[in-house]
């Protein structure tokens, strides 16, 4: 594929850069001319601008956590044909920085999505976004690492693709692509100035697959907590919604978190805050109950909840 590399002057320090045969150039230009229309851009009021990939024909579209956070539900969404939709915020994880968002649109062109889980140091790869406010700009690195990181105040790990491709501000979002144009990651964020680092396409599909099919709450503020007596972490209850779902239980502010004890006797862990909800959604019995699992006055007991809906709360 690599036609010829050349090396650059002594000014680059002995940098290389890759030189592509005519053939091979037009064969990257007409990849990147079809998944064009699955790059949209993302306008959020919190965060500004950024990029998202079309996951689903049906309307459902890949970007950010941190491009759609603090926008009070007032995102948009433009197509590269020139169509602009407003755009629900189905779901956002802070912890793997992803959100799903849901235009009402039919027949969009989603994206291919490659297993993220087969990459290789050195592969080829493109990354497709609006770096300040430029829309559509392509650049072209290859990968530099794959592997995890912890998560602060956790006792889990986050998969990360780190490459050389440039970008910026309005790429987050966007998508990290392989020599086929297929998605291999969602771009996240700048690593020491000159790396990117993007979320593995396969972390973004198992998340959107495990989405919960309804919306619940339990009515509490919480923050992560370490536990040294049990070499874990829990999530600690700050505030409770008055008349809410947790309270009408009786749970109490500084009662720790541990798991939740769903309808088939599960106990998933709680040991970040954006586990929190969905746990709950996918632990809920048809009646809405749940058993949480939590630490008060230093003994660890149980307390069934009945936990409330959207429609449902004030």
């Amino acid at each position: 594929m690599i036609a010829e590399i050349e090396t650059k002057n002594s000014a680059s320090k002995g940098a290389q850069a890759l030189i592509f045969s005519d053939e091979v150039s037009s064969e990257i230009v007409q990849m990147l001319e079809r998944v064009g229309p699955s790059v949209v851009q993302v306008q959020s009021g919190g965060r500004g601008i950024g990029a998202g990939v079309i996951w689903r024909s049906d309307g459902g579209i890949i970007t950010n956590h941190h491009v759609v956070e603090g926008g009070r539900g007032a995102v948009r969404v433009a197509l590269p044909d020139g169509r602009s939709f407003d755009a629900k915020v189905v779901n956002s994880n802070p912890t793997l920085d992803l959100a799903l968002l849901q235009v009402d649109a039919k027949d969009l062109p989603a994206a291919p999505v490659a297993d993220s889980t087969q990459l290789r140091v050195a592969e080829l790869v493109f990354a497709v976004g609006h770096p300040w406010g430029h829309l559509n700009v392509v650049t072209a690195g290859i990968i530099s690492g794959v592997g995890e990181i912890p998560i602060r105040g956790t006792n889990r790990t986050a998969q990360y693709v780190r490459s050389d491709v440039q970008i910026g501000p309005g790429n987050s979002g966007g998508p990290l692509l392989n020599a086929q144009g297929a998605v291999i990651g969602i771009n996240a964020m700048i690593f020491g100035g000159d790396l990117a680092i993007s979320i593995p396409s396969h972390v973004a599909t198992e998340w959107v697959a495990g989405q919960p099919s309804r919306k619940v709450y339990l009515g509490v503020g919480i923050q992560p907590v370490e536990l040294p007596s049990q070499d874990r972490a829990g999530l600690m209850v700050v505030a409770i919604e008055p008349d809410g779902p947790a309270h009408r239980a009786g749970l109490h502010i500084g009662d720790v978190l541990l798991a939740v004890v769903g309808a088939h006797g599960r106990a998933p862990l709680l040991d970040g805050p954006d586990t929190l909800s969905d746990v709950l959604a996918r632990s809920a019995s048809e009646n809405n109950r749940v058993r949480l699992q939590l630490v008060r006055a230093g003994a660890t007991t149980e307390l069934e909840v009945e936990l409330g809906t959207p429609e449902t709360s004030a």
